[in-house]
Parts: structure tokens; C-alpha cells; sequence
């Protein structure tokens, strides 16, 4: 009997059409799959609070750490409610004749959510759940483009907005029956719905905020590694469920899944850092943990047809791609991404999607064995339906995150703080607290 995955599958089912094999013998609740997707939920959750919240929190200055922290927070309490709300029903329900584009309002407030619903073997419920946390981490990845500059009621807004209008379409394309889901696009856990359209964001967002003061004449040393190295492993660890889980089972899948995750993560941090060794005589921490998430990010796409081989050569090139990108953004462009969202999860997400239709190929069996995305049957045909992918997400995310910018800084008063206001620090400013003492 044919058990279809939903991520990385050949077959690429929309995810609200699960519930069957291809013999209409319905699919029993498999508490294996259902235990292993609600550990990869709190693994996903743990992700943004509280990895990438100390992960960023430890990068910035002193004087805003807690208020990159309650970005954090923030998003992740809003973006749940919007799901509760309608984004979950935007993304993965039949939108009808919209459908290719964005779907319906079905299961608004989860109408029809029940204990007893399912999506394939798991809970509908789980699945939802496990769904939300994608969409957390999302909007709260762009944080570290504006940190240190923008208005609490600015990230607030544009943050909602943003999930609604670009997470929920491109979520519903690749993954809830879209056009390049139906398309047989290759996108295991998130390239083009995770990192390209959070990459793009943060690139458009730093340059129509601008520049912290001082950048790039002043040094903005991170404030405390011990606390982005502690996020950083706690990213790690959670990317086990936000790439492991996608397989939506407990099964060899998975296990791949994970595995081939873990080698392009260690690929990637070695590949940065031996960059930086020769480039600038020493290796870093920051370098370390910065080539681990590039390589994280790059495999996330890929992650769930290729095997180890693949793993190592999409590490090594997330590392050594992404390092040269974070020099050009920085040091050549002059442009003021903070934490550097762009050329490590932008610029990943979409060479993680790019090599996805090579390594995924039947022609290259030694790196894996599952083939090509439903409908496509040549490495050509493939990367053709990969780069639509890239060339969408970006053009659609670039053009909606800038109109959404321009109209929350109309409706708040302006996007970013006062320069006094920078240099006192946004956790002042804006929190009536610190965290560190400054004296």
C-alpha cells in the first residue's frame, strides 16, 4: 500500500488530502508518528524561545539585549494567536478557485479541529501544532536584520502583518496545495517558506530602516557569546525536529532526515571557520556557530532526499558560500543586516533549494534514491521547477515585506527609535528595564 509523505516526497500529496492510502483503506492514528511530532513541536518551539532568543540576545549590544528578547517572546505569543485565528486555515485548506495562491477560511478558530481528525497518521490537532511552530520562528528569524533600532509598536505590526500577508501564501504554495506544490517543488522543511522569505525580509527591512549609528565606522562587538553559543547549540539540537519532524513519521525518513541535518551542520561550521583562519589568521566562535546555522539552513530543503554525501557537500558549500556573502553584505555593501539574516538564511534557503534538485536526482543514487518532485522527470525539469521556486519567493517577499514597511512606518510614527533614544538603549527606552548593569 502507498503511504504518501507529504515534505521531500515524490509523490507531494496537498496536505489536506492525507487521510487515505491509495486503496481508500483509512490510515489509523500511529502513536509512534504522533509521539515523535509532538516532541519535534517542542523541539521546533525551543528553537525561537529559548534558543534563537539567546542566540540573537547575546549578538547585540548590552543596552538592547532584553529587547531582542521580548521580540522573541512576542512574536511567538501573536504569531500562535493568528494561527488559532485563520493563518493555519489560509495555509493549509482548499482555497477553492484561489486555491494555487492561497487557501480558505475552513478552519478558522479550527473549525472541524477535532480530537478525532486526522492528517494522514497523525491528529490534525499534532499536525497543527507542529505547523504553528514553523511559523513562529519565521517572522522572529527577521529580528536580528533591524535589532537595535526599530520601535516595539513597528516589529509588532509589521510582524503580524507579515505573517498573514507572506508566511501564510508562500506556506500555502510550497506546502497546502499550491502552485509550486503542484509543481513538484523540492522542499523538505523550509527553504523557500522558512529562510528565503525571512532572508528577504531581513534584507529589504535593513535597508529601508538604515543603519545603526556608528555602522560601519564603529565596532559592535557581540555582547556576551557565552549566550549565543548556548543558543546556538540549542538551535541544534531543535533543528533534529524542525528537519527529522518534517517526514511527519517515525520512520527511516526521519532518521535520514536528521542525520544528514546533523552532518551539514558540522560541515558548515568547519568550512567557516577554516575561511576565517585563512582570511583573518584565526578562527572564531562567532564563526563557528554562524557556519553551523548556515549549514543548517542550507540542508533544510534538501533534507529529506539526500543522504550523507549530499549532507556533506551542501555543508561545505553553506559554509563556504554563505561566509563570502556575510564579507559582501557587510564589508563591501555597507549594508546594516545586524545579525547577518540574510547571507546566512536568505542566501542558504535559496542554494539549499537549488542543490535540492540536483542531489535529489536518480542520476546521482550515491547521494540518494528518492528521485524528483511529482510530475518532473529530469535534472533540468526539476531545477526548473527549484528555481521558479527561489525567483517567486524572493520577488513576492521583497515586494510585500517593502510596502508593509512603508505603511506600518506611516501608521506608527516611523519604523526605528530616535537617535537619542539608540543610544540610550532599547531595553530603557522601551521596557523600563535592563539586564545587564551598564555602569
Amino acid at each position: 500500500m502507498l503511504r504518501p509523505l507529504v515534505r521531500g516526497s515524490v509523490f507531494l500529496l496537498p496536505f489536506f488530502s492525507l487521510p487515505a492510502f491509495a486503496d481508500s483503506t483509512p490510515i489509523a492514528v500511529n502513536s509512534g508518528d504522533t509521539a515523535w511530532i509532538l516532541t519535534a513541536t517542542a523541539l521546533v518551539l525551543f528553537m525561537t524561545l529559548p534558543g534563537l532568543a539567546l542566540f540573537y540576545g547575546g549578538l547585540v549590544r548590552s543596552r538592547n539585549v532584553l529587547s531582542v528578547l521580548m521580540q522573541c517572546f512576542v512574536i511567538a505569543a501573536a504569531v500562535s494567536l493568528l494561527w488559532l485565528v485563520g493563518l493555519y486555515s489560509l495555509a493549509f485548506t482548499d482555497g477553492g478557485s484561489a486555491n494555487a495562491w492561497v487557501g480558505g477560511l475552513s478552519k478558522a478558530m479550527f473549525a472541524g479541529v477535532t480530537r478525532s481528525s486526522q492528517t494522514g497518521s497523525l491528529p490534525e490537532i499534532v499536525f497543527a501544532a507542529y505547523q504553528m511552530t514553523f511559523a513562529i520562528i519565521t517572522p522572529a528569524l527577521i529580528v536580528g536584520a533591524f535589532a537595535e533600532r526599530m520601535r516595539f509598536s513597528a516589529m509588532l505590526l509589521f510582524s503580524v502583518a507579515w505573517a498573514v500577508l507572506v508566511y501564510g501564501p508562500v506556506c500555502h504554495w510550497v506546502w497546502g496545495g499550491g502552485f509550486l506544490m503542484q509543481r513538484g517543488i523540492l522542499d523538505f522543511a523550509g527553504g523557500t517558506v522558512v529562510h528565503i522569505t525571512a532572508g528577504v525580509a531581513a534584507l529589504v527591512a535593513a535597508l529601508v530602516v538604515g543603519p545603526r549609528q556608528g555602522f560601519p565606522r564603529v565596532a559592535m562587538p557581540p555582547h556576551n557569546m557565552t549566550m549565543t553559543v548556548i543558543g546556538a547549540g540549542m538551535l541544534w539540537v531543535g533543528w533534529y525536529g524542525f528537519n527529522g519532524g518534517s517526514a511527519l513519521a517515525a520512520n527511516g525518513s526521519a532518521g535520514m532526515a536528521l542525520f544528514v541535518t546533523h552532518i551539514s551542520a558540522s560541515a558548515g561550521a568547519l568550512a567557516w571557520i577554516t575561511l576565517e583562519w585563512l582570511t583573518f589568521g584565526k578562527p572564531s566562535v562567532l564563526g563557528v556557530v554562524t557556519g553551523m546555522v548556515a549549514g543548517l539552513g542550507t540542508i533544510t530543503p534538501a533534507s529529506g532526499c539526500v543522504g550523507p554525501g549530499g549532507a556533506l557537500v551542501i555543508g561545505l558549500s553553506a559554509g563556504i558560500v554563505c561566509f563570502y556573502m556575510t564579507q559582501l553584505i557587510k564589508r563591501k555593501l555597507e549594508i546594516d543586516d545586524s545579525l547577518d539574516v540574510f547571507p546566512v538564511h536568505g542566501v542558504g534557503g535559496i542554494l539549499g533549494t537549488f542543490l535540492a534538485g540536483i542531489f535529489c536526482s536518480p542520476h546521482l543514487g550515491v547521494f540518494s534514491g528518492q528521485g524528483f518532485g511529482a510530475g518532473n522527470s529530469s535534472i533540468s525539469q526539476q531545477l526548473n521547477v527549484q528555481m521558479l521556486g527561489i525567483a517567486t519567493t524572493f520577488g513576492y517577499t521583497l515586494v510585500m515585506t517593502f510596502v508593509l514597511l512603508k505603511v506600518v512606518g506611516l501608521l506608527t510614527g516611523g519604523l526605528r527609535v530616535s537617535g537619542d533614544e539608540e543610544r540610550e538603549g532599547l531595553d530603557l527606552v522601551l521596557h523600563e528595564e535592563r539586564g545587564y548593569d551598564l555602569k
